[in-house]
């Protein structure tokens, strides 16, 4: 599929799944038929980009950073159950403009088999704007998708998985920078801890920390320490999710119509 294009703009996250997308496409067209396109975005941490960044100039790919404010979307700050729709409405938008300027006809993103399973607005906002999603195509599975990576020497190839940080806001509860930001120290603290997969959910005055199974002990561990910084952060109340990290926890209580595989609420 990349090899019948003749150019390619590609959202570039610096994840796994957008670098083997990235990867492929560098191989299948060269270089100068290839363009990274990496938001700067309020909900994602500045630590992401530079990560991104680095990932690009391993792969050699040339990179555009652009900015994005998804706070001033409206509709989004208030946090509805489709809240991934405006934010990849603007960042397709804003994509393919950034393409069409430079010529270049053909936009794509990461998007890979397992994400028609899941809720994901975006990927109707994807659809609305024509934007390609190759690995989809192809079938590939998020574990075949870090095999090739890690086939192809990816450095990323077991990045664990992000989501922007308002998805550790409950759905109805509205999204400010202040918010943001004390989920991403608090985040930022456990991964300086060592612990590598890790969720901050926010409750109001409660954080809920969820990790893998195998890191509850962990976390146990450094107690202490760890409500120490939450409570500096502003948490009341320190929670461990028992029922440890998975991607998606706050849809659990939205409707089945609402969770289908279309992506739509």
């Amino acid at each position: 599929m990349l090899a019948r294009l003749d150019q390619l703009a590609i959202a570039f996250s610096g994840g796994v799944d957008s670098s083997l997308l990235l990867y492929a496409a560098v191989q299948a067209l060269g270089p100068e038929r290839v363009l990274a396109v990496t938001s700067a975005s309020e909900t994602y941490p500045e630590r992401e980009r530079l990560a991104a960044e680095q990932v690009a100039r391993e792969i050699g790919a040339p990179q555009l950073v652009i900015h994005t404010e998804e706070l001033a979307i409206p509709g989004y700050a208030e946090n509805p159950i489709n809240r991934c729709y405006f934010c990849k409405q603007e960042l397709f938008t804003q994509l393919v403009a950034v393409a069409q300027e430079r010529g270049i006809r053909h936009v794509a993103f990461g998007a890979i088999a397992d994400d028609e399973g899941e809720f994901r607005p975006g990927l109707m906002a994807a659809r609305e704007k024509n934007v390609l999603a190759p690995l989809q195509k192809a079938q590939l599975i998020k574990r075949e998708v870090r095999f090739l990576a890690h086939a192809l020497g990816l450095s990323n190839w077991d990045k664990p998985s992000l989501a922007c940080l308002s998805s550790r806001i409950p759905y109805g509860h509205r999204i400010t920078r202040e918010i943001l930001s004390q989920v991403d120290q608090a985040e930022l603290f456990l991964l300086q801890l060592g612990f590598r997969q890790v969720r901050v959910r926010h409750h109001g005055d409660v954080a809920r920390i969820e990790v893998p199974p195998e890191d509850r002990v962990g976390i146990l561990d450094l107690t202490a320490l760890i409500t120490e910084k939450f409570q500096a952060l502003g948490y009341h109340h320190i929670a461990l999710d028992l029922n440890g990290y998975r991607s998606g926890s706050m849809n659990a209580g939205l409707p089945l119509v609402v969770t289908g595989a279309n992506g739509q609420p």
